[in-house]
């Protein structure tokens, strides 16, 4: 199907409706968004006013932490409405969504007037989470039926991957196709086909999990905060734990979702156990005095306007037992023990399971119910397990899913941990038991692939070879390794270089490691090289341990050697024989950020939190980072135009240590640059994105000449020195600060220059790392990077 979308209306501007147009326009859709006209006794009211509904959900989206829009400007995208003056306005749209409240009464409505109003071909969808998409295309036009379906997003829709597509039976195939490409190629999110089944899929096994967990609170005698722990980076689930993610979403949506399966789902062997149970008095206790959760100002957890001896908010803890709020108790667990020593998942699960402690006892009959749950509907809810998988790891920000845990524990130890928790297991289990197959995945020819229950061959999953993940070259003997790295082939002549140090900092063996990886790459018959991995976050920068323990020796040949390297390392990357691209999410802090930029390009997913961070630990950044700001504002600089500004901006990102909070917004900032970097909206394909754009680069490339930038030397400096005066006036920075600000305009400036000239890279060079290196001999800087370590927040001293 050849569609093409760029108008889309949004019925409906709640929370999530209005997140949807946002996201929508994140994507660089024209957006029109309408909602009901406010209640008034007057007839006569202003157009304004008459959209205020959708206008005041506008306002409060934007004004959302974390922010609904990669850029503010994207605003200008959203066009705002009401039903009653612009519905025929959707006549214009190429894809309508519901996203009004859920009652199918109302939906029906809507949908009859978007029948009346709607151009031939356009897609329409909604946004429920629960009510059955046939009844939904009910009584509706044929045109209208084919191209309907359910496209469920998750809240807040920018940053939750999952979006389900839902079709009823007289979708159009096409049509299907369509949503699952368009949703993962232009709003980078993870598809995933669902059957038209009660909570379809994320829902449906979140019902299960959430119940089970407070199910096993009870039998184990945990507290909320022990849960907490449990379920949260232990077992590779989001940090804060099932019950505080509770207060966060609102208790009463999870009891809507649990109570709409109840009644919908009667053959469901979990709810033919529950359904007639008590609840727990805590239940009945939030839910009587309306504690929601945050949006009611407490639910499992309370905060105070106490603070204690750190200076900490003080936060309440609900007693389970005495239903009373009671400080929160750092719990001591030695499934949290184990997980601390044991890295890597596999083995962290299989020495819980074997632990007869209580904690790892919840554990492992948590994931074993899930296990057993997850098995048991298929194919009620879908007819394999990679979509389920995906649904609880894009949808619940679940590190794995249910049949990846199977995986790690291997398949039949899983079964016999699942049968002695007294789980029942479907047939299908046997059957794939019967064949010798010990894995619902494998990786085969570049690809991954999943065993599938109706051919009872494993199968390949779909769009795995365009969406290229280091796993699947793992088995392959390496390039080139060291402890803090690993050179790969990942196919078409192209290496990949992957950090492997904790949080991927940047440490001696990384730049031991790209000086060999771009030996290797001139040498050898590869076109370049792409700099990524497929971790949760790029890097967090620095190895900060080994540069504040060598400080504190006052081992500064030691120090001048390690600047000194990773500024030739950079360097190298930047001129070098083949092309080096970077790529980039998450988290992209200090010298990852130096690297990036000495690139030939980046590739970067929507979601990087690209800066230059180092003036939170007293530093400058030492790799290049300051000199390339001073080269790139120079590159900018055009005769007879005020130079002076465009320093300033520069100064300021730096010294205030800005995050872009999206890769967008690093444009503004100065990290990426607009003829040079790229967004990829969709994260599975940011590695093989990356690998075309050194295969683009590479067909004629030429490695570039050296630069000299202009730098303005003295009067500059004093401008400059001026407005850090200012910044400290108003309380944007402490004294030290200052310090700091004054050796990023020292380098940014060129130094003391009586006059602008042009000087080199290596000029700017040695005067940054001459900056950086006194930084380090400041008990202050030393203050900084201590506390950073010990606490894992920025001291401001």
């Amino acid at each position: 199907m050849k569609k093409r979308i760029k108008h889309i209306s949004v019925l409906g501007s709640g929370v999530m409706g209005a997140g949807i147009a946002c996201h929508l326009a994140n994507a660089g859709m024209d957006v029109l968004m309408l909602d009901i006209v406010p209640k008034t006794e007057s007839t006569d009211v202003k157009k304004s006013i008459r959209n205020q509904v959708a206008t005041d959900a506008l306002n409060n989206a934007l004004k959302s932490k974390p922010a609904a829009l990669y850029d503010s400007s994207f605003a200008s995208r959203i066009q705002l409405g009401n039903f009653e003056d612009d519905f025929e306005k959707i006549s214009e749209s190429d894809w309508i969504i519901e996203v009004v409240i859920e009652r199918i009464d109302i939906k029906q409505i809507i949908f009859e007037k978007v029948d009346k109003f709607r151009k031939k071909g356009s897609l329409v969808t909604s946004n429920t989470s629960g009510i059955p998409i046939h009844m939904l295309a009910k009584g509706r036009s044929d045109d209208f039926a084919k191209n309907f379906c359910g496209t469920h997003f998750f809240n807040p829709p920018r940053y939750m991957a999952l979006f389900e597509v839902i079709p009823h039976k007289g979708t159009d195939p096409e049509v299907i196709r369509f949503w699952m490409e368009f949703a993962q190629d232009f709003l980078g999110k993870k598809s995933v086909l669902c059957k038209d089944t009660p909570a379809f899929i994320a829902n449906r096994i979140g019902f299960y999990s959430g119940n089970k967990v407070g199910e096993l609170t009870y039998q184990y005698d945990l507290t909320i905060e022990e849960v907490d722990k449990l379920t949260g980076d232990t077992i590779g689930w989001p940090s804060t734990g099932s019950y505080r993610l509770l207060d966060l979403v609102g208790f009463d949506t999870s009891v809507k979702v649990t109570n709409g399966v109840i009644d919908n789902c009667p053959d469901d062997e979990y709810v033919q156990k529950i359904k007639n149970r008590a609840l727990p008095k805590a239940t009945s206790f939030l839910l009587d005095n309306n504690f929601l959760g945050d949006k009611s100002g407490q639910g499992f957890y309370k905060k105070t306007s106490q603070r204690d001896e750190a200076g900490n908010r003080i936060i309440l803890a609900l007693d389970l037992k005495t239903l009373e709020y009671k400080p929160t108790i750092k719990p001591r667990l030695e499934a949290v023990a184990i997980s601390k020593k044991v890295e890597l998942m596999p083995k962290r699960l299989q020495d819980i399971f074997v632990n007869e402690d209580k904690s790892c006892q919840f554990i492992k009959n948590l994931l074993c119910g899930i296990m057993a749950y997850s098995a048991n509907r298929i194919p009620e809810i879908s007819d394999n397990v990679y979509s389920i998988d995906d649904a609880m790891k894009a949808g619940y920000a679940w590190g794995y899913g249910p049949f990846e845990y199977w995986d790690m524990i291997g398949l039949e130890n899983g079964i016999q941990y699942i049968e002695s928790c007294g789980e029942k297991l479907p047939a299908w289990i046997n059957t794939l038991r019967s064949k010798e197959i010990s894995s619902f995945y494998k990786i085969e020819k570049g690809a991954r692939w999943y065993y599938d229950i109706h051919s009872q061959q494993y199968q390949k999953i779909p769009g795995s070879l365009s969406q290229f993940h280091l796993d699947t070259v793992r088995h392959k003997t390496p390039v080139y390794k060291n402890s803090e790295c690993i050179l790969h082939d990942m196919g078409e002549d192209v290496l990949c270089f992957e950090f492997t140090t904790k949080s991927n900092a940047i440490g001696e063996g990384i730049g031991t490691g790209m000086a060999e990886a771009l030996q290797i790459a001139e040498n050898g018959n590869w076109r370049g090289i792409v700099i990524g991995n497929n971790a949760k976050n790029f890097t967090v920068g620095a190895n900060l341990m080994a540069v504040g323990m060598l400080a504190m020796q006052k081992e500064f040949a030691k120090l001048e050697e390690m600047v000194h390297g990773f500024q030739q390392i950079n360097m190298a990357m930047r001129y070098s024989k083949v092309p080096v691209v970077t790529a980039t999410q998450g988290y992209v802090f200090g010298g990852g950020v130096e690297m990036l930029m000495h690139t030939d390009a980046a590739v970067c997913h929507a979601e990087s939190y690209i800066g230059l961070v180092e003036v939170g630990v007293g530093l400058i950044p030492g790799g290049g980072g300051t000199k390339e700001f001073a080269v790139r504002a120079s590159e900018s600089f055009f005769e007879g135009d005020v130079q002076i500004p465009t320093l300033i901006e520069k100064l300021k990102v730096i010294a205030t240590a800005t995050v872009a909070t999206s890769a967008y917004e690093a444009y503004k900032h100065g990290y990426l640059q607009p003829a040079r970097d790229t967004v990829e909206m969709n994260l599975n394909k940011l590695l093989s994105s990356a690998r075309e754009k050194v295969i683009s680069l590479s067909e004629r490339y030429v490695a570039p000449s050296p630069k000299e930038a202009l730098v303005l030397g003295r009067n500059a400096l004093g401008t400059l020195y001026t407005a850090i005066n200012e910044f400290y006036k108003g309380n944007y920075m402490s004294e030290y600060d200052v310090e700091i600000s004054k050796k990023v305009a020292y380098v940014l400036c060129g130094g003391d220059l009586t006059s602008p000239q042009k000087v080199s890279e290596q000029y700017l060079l040695d005067i940054e790392k001459e900056a950086f290196l006194q930084l380090l001999g400041n008990q202050k800087t030393l203050d900084r990077i201590q506390y950073l370590l010990m606490n894992n927040k920025p001291l401001r001293n």
